[in-house]
């Protein structure tokens, strides 16, 4: 078997910050000349979608954590993002709070311990529901990527579930392979 290994914008994104470090949105955001924020429009318990509860091995319906986010730069909406939780890892954590998690969920879950070593993610195009345009400031023939993330623990259990929505026009994603 080769040492290949992919790399991608993603990857900040996985890995736990040290102490003191801001969440990766922020230091990215910062690196471009912007400034990243983020709104957290609701987080708790909420009934699993379908897809969710496929991804985190639950059934459709079974209570699961959600952070519901709109990620802004320099103040303007420009991807909206859930990340869902099995309820054993995030009830009764901040995860299941509306509170800022300093280094982000990722440090968080880390701290709890619970570390992703492996991400499956699936990005399509498609035209924006009436609140996702309403919320992303589109207009009515922009489309967006829809990008699915699976984060899976060492046991290859799905610690994490992301759901994000962005303006297909304003992302670029990059993934890169290296061989050998």
């Amino acid at each position: 078997m080769s040492d290949s290994a992919w790399v991608s914008t993603s990857m900040p994104y996985l890995t736990p910050r040290e102490k003191g470090q801001p969440d990766a949105w922020g230091a990215e955001a910062a690196g471009r000349g912007g400034k990243g924020s983020q709104r957290i429009a609701f987080a708790g318990e909420v009934p699993a979608p379908d897809e969710v509860a496929v991804l985190l091995g639950l059934h459709a319906g079974e209570p699961v954590v959600v952070r519901r986010r709109v990620i802004q730069l320099d103040d303007e909406p420009c991807e909206l993002t859930d990340t869902y939780y099995p309820p054993s890892i995030a009830r009764g954590t901040r995860l299941a709070q509306k509170g800022k998690i300093p280094g982000g969920a990722v440090t968080l879950l880390a701290e709890l311990g619970h570390v992703g070593v492996r991400v499956r993610e699936d990005v399509t195009a498609r035209m924006p529901s009436h609140e996702e345009r309403e919320a992303l400031h589109l207009s009515a023939d922009e489309p967006v990527l829809r990008l699915s993330r699976v984060t899976l623990d060492s046991d290859d259990k799905a610690i994490q579930v992301d759901m994000m929505v962005m303006p297909a026009h304003r992302q670029r994603l990059r993934y890169e392979i290296k061989i050998g």
